[in-house]
């Protein structure tokens, strides 16, 4: 069932500037809806937003909104998934996940504002984010309805393919980009890029190698490795400081993720290519770059260990996964996701310290870690030192009984009554 606009409703469009989102403002327009454009500056590369103003505002649009969400992004997502050592499927950082909330909640925000009683979207009917955006806009306002052309049956019998959006561009005088389509989509933000479908959905065609945006390719990258320190408070990135060069710490936050990223891409750290299973059900190879990202989670791992209680990262690691899970879901703004990053909270009080890597060719390696407020201590673990110092009474011939006890339930295995054959 198509939808159609009664007299005076507003729709708030995530609109890129691109080819199916000018499409579908051009077709909001003509169906007479006032769309009011919106678009997110999460980190894109090479964007020209007073060139997608001017576009969206020639195309019909009554007013566009240019939102720069960079700093919101990096403090209130990416930050929050590297405090929780978010990893879908043990291998994705969830780049274009993260993404997704910080730009729904602006768009919601616009439409509150604006009293629209829509919101609407690009997103394909295959993919996670039509899911994502919807979610995230009806958990943060139950009243607002989304429009997703790309599952609405006039649209689709109108717009069978990419032939036909140009052909349509080409009637309704929309301006479209002139150079050749890329042989595979390509999906960016300032965390990571990420490079799926045309020739890349064959798993066994490898990427080109000049695909890659923010990495160089790892046997190109310096010869003499670079040595850095990440300070944390809480869990929480708060200072970069480039030990080879002997800069000053970098503490803001925009700040030094943007120079984790780029001392990464030097290095060709960060990059992946695998199949990951989508939540609507479809496997999808996609190949990623999280170059920032990647030293973010080398880190913060190895500062866990050096802090946080054994039990307590073990029924953490149990919400990391599901942290994962409901971010990648589109689940961010869920009572149950809520509930996870309060335990994630509570699990990073004393996860404070400070980290030092090295990166070179792809890799990156921990190689010294330091914290005040540290569990590790060299006394008690010393082979060279009866006891553990000063603060801990331990005898080593303790670990006889310790050793009996877990012992029993091995035994009792071992010596249970055999079947008869």
């Amino acid at each position: 069932m198509s939808v159609h606009a009664q007299p005076g409703d507003k729709v708030v469009l995530a609109y890129s500037g691109g080819l199916d989102t000018s499409i579908i403002l051009k077709w909001l327009t003509n169906k007479g809806f006032e769309v009011i454009c919106y678009c997110a500056n999460v980190g894109q590369q090479g964007e020209d937003y007073e060139k997608v103003r001017a576009k969206a505002l020639s195309l019909g649009a009554k007013k566009v909104y240019i939102e720069d969400l960079r700093e919101d992004f990096v403090q209130h997502y990416i930050f929050e998934a590297v405090k929780a050592n978010a990893i879908y499927e043990s291998r994705y950082l969830l780049g274009t996940s993260l993404a997704r909330p910080v730009i729904a909640k602006k768009q919601v925000e616009i439409a509150k504002a604006e009293h629209a009683k829509y919101v609407a979207h690009g997103a394909t009917g295959k993919g996670n984010d039509q899911v994502r955006f919807e979610l995230c806009a009806q958990a943060l306002d139950a009243q607002l309805k989304t429009i997703a052309p790309w599952r609405d049956a006039e649209f689709i019998e109108t717009f069978k393919g990419r032939a036909d959006l140009i052909q349509y561009a080409k009637e309704q005088e929309i301006p479209i980009d002139a150079t050749p389509k890329a042989p595979y989509s390509v999906d960016e933000n300032l965390y990571h890029t990420s490079y799926e479908a045309g020739m890349l959905e064959d798993p066994m065609t490898a990427p080109m190698v000049e695909m890659f945006k923010m990495t160089v390719d790892p046997k190109d990258a310096p010869d003499v490795p670079e040595q850095i320190s990440i300070r944390f408070e809480k869990g929480i990135p708060v200072g970069v400081t480039n030990l080879t060069a002997k800069t000053p710490e970098l503490k803001g936050a925009l700040e030094l993720f943007l120079e984790l990223n780029k001392l990464a891409g030097k290095h060709g750290v960060g990059r992946i290519d695998i199949v990951e299973n989508r939540f609507v059900g479809i496997k999808s190879r996609g190949c990623y770059e999280t170059p920032g990202g990647t030293i973010l989670r080398h880190a913060h791992l190895d500062l866990e260990g050096l802090c946080m209680d054994r039990e307590v990262m073990k029924v953490r690691d149990g919400l990391s996964a599901k942290f994962a899970e409901f971010c990648y879901n589109g689940f961010w703004f869920a009572p149950e996701m809520d509930f996870v990053r309060h335990a994630v909270d509570y699990s990073q009080q004393n996860v404070t310290g400070y980290v030092n890597l090295e990166l070179y060719k792809g890799n990156v390696t921990v190689i010294g870690r330091y914290s005040d407020e540290a569990l590790y201590s060299a006394d008690l673990a010393s082979m060279d030192q009866e006891g553990g110092g000063d603060n801990f009474d331990y005898n080593p011939a303790d670990a006889q009984g310790f050793i009996r006890i877990n012992a029993t339930r091995l035994k009792a295995w071992r010596c249970r009554p055999q079947p008869k054959k």
